[in-house]
């Protein structure tokens, strides 16, 4: 799956959304990250939030096939697949999305709205 990386604005949105949508609602699959833009004057952004997205690419085929891959052995990650989204939250792997649930509505939503038991 290859990831395509579009930053969109109010103005602009609309537009790229749309794209790769061929009229019936089929098309690309999106993942929307709506952020707070930052401040010219301290470039920090004007929410409070806590998070990080940290893309991390796992090599070519052959590295990636590798059995010994480090994030395939990893205790914290054990990836077995890409793409994987997890949530990280104080530590751990709150929840996970590997590449063979993205379909499965209950995965999604876990790995959204999951919560530790330290909240």
């Amino acid at each position: 799956m290859t990831v395509e990386k579009v930053d969109a604005t109010v103005a602009d949105f609309d537009k790229l959304f749309a794209a790769g949508d061929d009229g019936g609602g089929k098309g690309k699959l999106k993942l929307l990250l709506f952020l707070a833009d930052r401040d010219a004057s301290s470039n920090l952004t004007w929410c409070p939030c806590n998070m990080v997205l940290l893309r991390a690419y796992v090599g070519d085929k052959p590295t990636w096939r590798d059995r010994a891959h480090p994030w395939r052995v990893d205790p914290r990650f054990r990836l077995t697949g890409v793409p994987t989204l997890i949530r990280w939250e104080n530590g751990t792997a709150a929840a996970r999305l590997g590449d063979d649930e993205a379909h499965l509505a209950d995965k999604i939503d876990a790995v959204l709205n999951a919560s530790s038991a330290a909240d």
